[in-house]
């Protein structure tokens, strides 16, 4: 089985909000995940990480620490089953910014139907199979406390 490396992003605005793309693609039912991507050939996870930053959302911005890895099995669109190895890293989406598709894919165009900043309210709310991986309402959870006990992440 192949392995990929792929670079994610927890985008947090001040508002304590996340911003998630709804993809729909031929594998499974439509479902809310992160922006980011694979690594491209020679980059890093932290190079893929600013890259895939701007091209989905438009912002060139600081990319923080890594909150979290994971190790899965799945298949994303056009593509068969490979083991993805992720790196989940902090954004702080700055006031004012707004978010734009500034190079998207022919994939990214046809999978990703819409965007949302979601509270961790309105996530807990909703189903946890909605979300991709289904931990992410958690991790949110814990970079809020973080940033609410004065021990922002990334800083």
């Amino acid at each position: 089985m192949e392995t990929r490396k792929s670079s994610r992003l927890i985008i947090v605005d001040e508002s304590g909000r996340l911003l998630l793309f709804l993809y729909k693609d031929e594998h499974q039912s439509p479902f809310w995940a992160t922006v980011g991507g694979e690594l491209k050939p020679g980059e890093d996870y932290i190079d893929a990480a600013k890259r895939e930053l701007y091209e989905e959302t438009g912002l060139r911005q600081e990319v923080g620490e890594v909150l979290r890895d994971r190790d899965e099995v799945y298949a994303v669109a056009r593509s068969v089953p490979a083991r993805w190895l992720e790196k989940y890293f902090l954004v702080e989406w700055p006031s004012g910014a707004d978010v734009f598709a500034a190079k998207w894919t022919d994939e990214e165009k046809s999978t990703i139907q819409k965007w949302k900043w979601w509270s961790l309210d309105e996530m807990r709310e909703e189903k946890t199979s909605q979300f991709k991986p289904e931990w992410i309402p958690d991790l949110l959870c814990s970079v809020l406390r973080k940033i609410n006990e004065g021990v922002a992440p990334g800083r």
